[in-house]
């Protein structure tokens, strides 16, 4: 798989970092060379922003980096790092910062996820997405919308492309009994679920109102793992206030990694799972 702009734009971030930890040099130096505002520096260096050559050059100047080699891998990342996604189409629409999950998510190689409250967008159906999307975005638009659902059903092409992202999902009990709408909509959300824990690349787990309290009462989040190991894993968060995005050598990614495994623990195993499922679809399709 290759190599897109949201992890050009970390590993710079990343590297940058480095050489200016290296140096002991405080972030807030560096933004006054380059006559920024230390926000803006910061979210360069985690890969939220790309940065100019113009930018670049001063900082490997303070960096003390001059091997010729080194300085064009780098200003060649910074290149990369400005070209546009394939989500970039909605970027009118996209939620502020939710561009950098996508990204993430699209250059994954696998992710792990708990959801509280509805279904994963990537197992999300069309009629599903389009229910709980007029719901939480009430200020836009049907057609907004609509693209919305749009890129939440291209996001899904991860599990189907060539070498499929891993995803392992659990999902809270009342995940599945929510009602999203009319129950004709719930039932086919409910088979499709049954059906994607059937691929071989997914792994989906309920945790039941039975196994009581658990790591997860805080709320959902993802786990995101890439291909090269160099690059570290993320955790992601979001709610109502906007999303968080948490780095691999942040302690929390650490807390959330062994949440996750006690949530595994706890949760029905997949074929119990895949059975509870199918259990309250007939229920959905018996009450229609």
């Amino acid at each position: 798989m290759s190599v897109g702009p949201t992890v050009r734009r970390r590993r710079l971030g990343s590297e940058l970092r480095r050489l200016r930890e290296s140096r002991s040099i405080k972030l807030e130096e560096v933004a006054d060379r380059l006559g920024l505002a230390p926000s803006t520096l910061s979210r360069i260096e985690t890969g939220k922003a790309p940065t100019r050559t113009a930018y670049l050059n001063v900082m490997l100047e303070i960096y003390g980096v001059d091997d010729p080699g080194q300085r064009q891998v780098l200003l060649e990342m910074a290149r990369e790092g400005h070209r546009k996604g394939w989500w970039a189409v909605w970027d009118g629409v996209l939620p502020t910062g939710f561009g950098i999950y996508v990204g993430l998510e699209a250059e994954a190689a696998s992710l792990c996820v708990y959801e509280a409250q509805v279904v994963h967008g990537l197992l999300q159906t069309a009629d599903y997405a389009r229910a709980v999307m007029a719901t939480v975005r009430r200020r836009q638009t049907p057609d907004e919308i609509d693209r919305l659902v749009q890129l939440r059903m291209q996001r899904q092409d991860v599990l189907l492309r060539e070498d499929p992202l891993d995803l392992w999902i659990i999902l809270d009990e009342s995940v599945l009994r929510r009602m999203a709408g009319p129950s004709e909509i719930m039932r086919k959300q409910l088979d499709h679920l049954y059906e994607a824990s059937q691929w071989p690349n997914v792994t989906l787990q309920v945790l039941a109102f039975e196994s009581g309290l658990h790591p997860g009462l805080g709320g959902s989040f993802a786990i995101i793992e890439f291909p090269d190991r160099f690059d570290p894993d993320v955790v992601y968060t979001e709610g109502v206030t906007g999303q968080a995005y948490i780095e691999e050598r942040d302690r929390e990614v650490r807390a959330r990694a062994e949440a996750f495994d006690l949530l595994r623990a706890a949760a029905l195993p997949p074929a119990d799972s895949a059975l509870l499922i199918r259990s309250i679809s007939e229920g959905a399709e018996e009450s229609t």
